[in-house]
């Protein structure tokens, strides 16, 4: 056998294995059952102010600028 010879025997070898492992592999994926994901809770700060606090702010603003961005529907033409 030739140098040639033995690294296609190699190669062929190797290739067989893998396509064993693949197959090895995708068998045990099917048995794992799915993740559930975790729920995420948003616990607001005692320091944020209010939807009324918010709107009041906006209002008093916004005057006189572009109704546009932040001051969408806030701004007075």
């Amino acid at each position: 056998m030739t140098m040639f010879d033995l690294a296609r025997v190699a190669a062929l070898s190797a290739l067989c294995l893998s396509t064993a492992a693949m197959a090895t592999d995708a068998g045990a994926n099917k048995q794992k059952p799915a993740k559930q994901g975790t729920r995420v809770t948003i616990h607001n700060s005692p320091s944020a102010e209010s939807n009324a606090e918010r709107d009041r702010r906006l209002t008093r603003e916004c005057k006189g600028r572009p109704n546009a961005g932040a001051c969408l529907g806030y701004a007075r033409p």
